[in-house]
């Protein structure tokens, strides 16, 4: 009996996979036996194994296997080569009575050990009819938990992965070669690339605007001319609260808070009173009391300044957005004065405060812990606690392409102690974690799913409101193809309630993301089919779509540092007339701040070789037709939405496109 092996090794992957020798040896387990351990063979030698080969051997047993359920594969690496890694993609076998089996691999193989894959068919823990894949099931679990341990990185955040440095991550979530070179490349020639590296250690401040633009001039982006042109406009100040790069904050104002005393006599308003437009749903509120109190940092030897303003909007009958009114600090006082659209330069302070506390809470609460930080723990679960064969794991493994390594960097070169986010931001240095923490206290489940989001901000009529438009559309695209794939594999709840290995992914999410607050609403276990569909879209949606929308306009909007100061160095003015374009020449950050952010914001925004687009998955973890079917349908309609996003960005200056499907990954990798 003659069984026809075909090996497709990965053609990206590390330098040294381009010259593999190797001795690679394979087993074939099936229904009705198992074959000798075969070394595999052909006339090309072991160049068979060589990167993006594509070899086809011959192993051959006296006696049918029957159906094929697994392959034990090994290397041995020759004399001359005894370190040598080799990445398969994965293995196809067909039988004599010609089935093809295939069995999907998409690591590297480091070591001469007996690896273990399953036949490519999804199975739940209780679907396991052979005992020797209910061995080797609970086999590569243990192993995961050996390799993917939980690590406290600070109190009362979510928890992330143990791990020394990048080289000691499992093979399988590693960058690939290319994105690991084109990455460092990137990171180091961002200053020379932008023309800034001549200026990354001057702690001078800026003599003024010209020099600034001069700096600026960008060759790379369209759109930060613009905002570079408009940052001054009132309705762009505004307009960045719905469709900049953190739409999260702004909300419908039907009370106005207690501590912020704005009265009619203060207000322009023609359409009538403020408890008149309120109750017509045209007043808005941003309020950035998460920032009270914070410990501000230190930046070249100087204390900086975080403000947590209040921002009032009020929806014009032109249904334009237009800030009516700020107050920079979250008590009233005679030295905390509310600053109105006449205040001539205040008011063009007063919004540069706002910018800045902005550019801070975006980072660390809407950026940081509601898409990386919780990405990561949807990851770590899901490599802990379910094995390749499971229905689930097939579903979201794209998702997790790359995340654990690019936390690893954040948190080694963006946000440790001497990482560039503490060089940069006001809310770096002793504010970073205090403010991570305060954050947990407003995720809950509901406003990581856009729409509950969108309709506790009491934002569903808001014109003009793309995120919302482009995000809500995308949530019921992910979720009609979740819905597909969840309900192919489980029939009914008791089937969800029964399945040891989700009820373990979600337990582990509650306890070591959540912290085990109930009052997140995060579940601790799925009792229904629903229940199950609406989570896992909302972990797609975190990890491509609201990453998406929160970093891929970060170069856009914050390049132009006074739009955007990650940091500022004098107080807000506390008496109205004071403040002039001097005052705010020495209040934006220094020209090594300066230039150090936009060099790190060029690196979060560009796109990378390798990268693969929201739906597509080139490693096809399914086998079934019905799955199979459903990506095509999914792939279809993130098209068409792709294409009424660049129909309508045609004719808008500031066109939004960060939730265009072909703008994003799968995953958050950058």
């Amino acid at each position: 009996m003659d069984y026809k092996v075909t090996v497709h090794t990965t053609s990206v992957t590390n330098a040294t996979n381009a010259i593999t020798f190797t001795d690679v040896f394979i087993k074939l387990v099936g229904t009705e036996g198992e074959s000798d351990r075969t070394r595999l063979l052909n006339p090309r030698g072991t160049t068979s194994f060589h990167s993006g080969a594509v070899s086809s051997f011959t192993v051959s047993y006296h006696t049918s296997l029957g159906k094929l359920f697994l392959i034990e594969v090994d290397q041995q690496d020759t004399p001359d080569n005894p370190e040598h890694a080799w990445f398969p993609a994965r293995v196809e076998v067909k039988s004599p009575d010609g089935e093809t089996y295939h069995f999907p691999i998409h690591r590297r193989i480091i070591d001469s050990e007996v690896q273990c894959f399953r036949e490519r068919t999804a199975l739940k823990f209780s679907e396991e009819t052979q005992s020797v894949c209910l061995f080797h099931r609970v086999k590569e679990k243990n192993h995961r938990m050996d390799d993917y341990r939980w690590e406290v990185y600070a109190d009362g955040i979510p928890q992330c992965m143990k791990v020394l440095d990048t080289g000691s991550l499992p093979s399988e979530v590693q960058f690939s070669w290319t994105r690991d070179i084109e990455f460092k490349l990137t990171a180091a020639a961002s200053l020379i690339e932008l023309k800034l590296e001549g200026l990354a250690n001057c702690k001078k401040t800026w003599k003024n605007l010209d020099a600034l633009d001069n700096v600026f001039c960008s060759p790379f982006v369209f759109l930060s001319d613009y905002v570079q042109q408009n940052w001054k406009e009132d309705e762009f100040f505004a307009y960045q609260f719905l469709n900049g790069v953190n739409p999260m904050v702004i909300r419908r104002c039907t009370v106005l808070p207690e501590n912020f005393p704005v009265t009619d006599d203060m207000l322009s308003l023609c359409e009538g009173s403020l408890a008149d437009e309120m109750q017509r749903g045209n007043i808005f509120l941003s309020d950035y009391k998460n920032l009270d109190g914070l410990d501000s940092n230190v930046i070249n030897g100087k204390k900086q300044y975080l403000m947590a303003p209040l921002v009032l909007l009020h929806k014009t009958p032109e249904d334009k957005l237009m800030p009516v009114a700020i107050q920079l600090k979250q008590t009233p006082a005679d030295d905390n004065p509310v600053f109105f659209p006449d205040d001539e330069y205040d008011w063009l302070m007063a919004k540069i405060f706002v910018r800045s506390a902005d550019y801070n809470e975006h980072q660390l609460n809407f950026h940081l812990l509601r898409t990386h930080l919780l990405a990561e723990v949807f990851s770590v679960s899901l490599l802990r606690n379910v094995p390749m064969v499971h229905p689930l794991y097939k579903l979201l493994i794209p998702h997790t392409r790359y995340t654990l390594q690019i936390n690893f960097l954040a948190r080694k070169n963006l946000i440790s102690k001497d990482g560039v986010f503490n060089q940069i931001a006001a809310a770096g240095g002793n504010a970073l974690i205090p403010l991570l923490q305060r954050s947990m206290s407003s995720l809950t489940y509901s406003s990581l799913c856009i729409k509950e989001d969108i309709a506790e901000r009491g934002l569903e009529s808001v014109p003009n409101f793309y995120y919302r438009d482009d995000g809500v559309r995308l949530w019921d695209i992910i979720y009609r193809f979740v819905h597909g794939v969840i309900s192919h594999f489980y029939n009914n709840d008791a089937e969800v309630q029964e399945d040891c290995e989700l009820q373990r992914w979600i337990l582990d999410i509650f306890e070591h993301g959540f912290l085990s607050q109930a009052e997140t609403g995060i579940p601790y276990r799925f009792l229904t089919v629903a229940e199950l569909i609406k989570f896992v879209t909302m972990v797609i949606f975190t990890c491509s779509a609201q990453h998406s929308a929160v970093n891929n306009g970060q170069y856009d909007y914050s390049a132009w540092m006074p739009n955007a100061p990650s940091s500022l160095q004098l107080p807000p003015p506390t008496t109205k007339g004071t403040t002039n374009e001097a005052t705010m020449l020495k209040t934006l950050p220094d020209i090594n701040t300066t230039v150090n952010g936009m060099a790190t914001l060029w690196l979060l925004s560009k796109h990378y070789y390798d990268f693969v687009q929201l739906g597509r998955y080139p490693e096809e973890h399914f086998s079934e037709e019905t799955p199979r079917r459903l990506i095509r349908e999914f792939q279809g309609e993130l098209e068409q939405l792709s294409k009424d996003v660049r129909k309508r960005n045609k004719n808008m200056g500031m066109p939004y496109k960060y939730l265009d499907p072909t703008e994003f990954e799968n995953s958050v990798g950058i």
